[in-house]
């Protein structure tokens, strides 16, 4: 009978504070802080990318710095996009009024 040597157990690095702020960030930017939040995960979402880069395999945590990186460029993007829609419609839309000489209506 012979003895198998032991295995050392593969030790996974710490996860970086900050790739987590970014990831939970970047949720609560899609529910209870809009712009705050998405802003908040995009910041630490590159602190925390520059922080793993930097120590070289110490601390983990990458993909979760990531997915905050999306939530918050998507959500931002999004936001962006609707306010853009909203000046393009209402604008378009005093501009058709006045065009057909309703805006006396429209401003009293």
């Amino acid at each position: 009978m012979s003895m198998q040597p032991l295995q050392p157990a593969l030790a996974t690095p710490p996860t970086s504070p900050m790739a987590v702020a970014s990831l939970v960030l970047g949720l609560l930017g899609w529910t209870a802080l809009p712009v705050v939040g998405s802003l908040g995960a995009i910041v630490c979402g590159h602190l925390a990318r520059g922080e793993i880069r930097r120590d070289g395999g110490r601390v983990g945590g990458d993909g979760l710095a990531v997915s905050g990186l999306v939530l918050g460029y998507a959500h931002l993007a999004l936001v962006i996009a609707g306010l853009m829609f909203a000046l393009l419609f209402f604008g378009g839309l005093a501009a058709l009024l006045a065009a057909i000489g309703m805006h006396s209506v429209v401003t009293g």
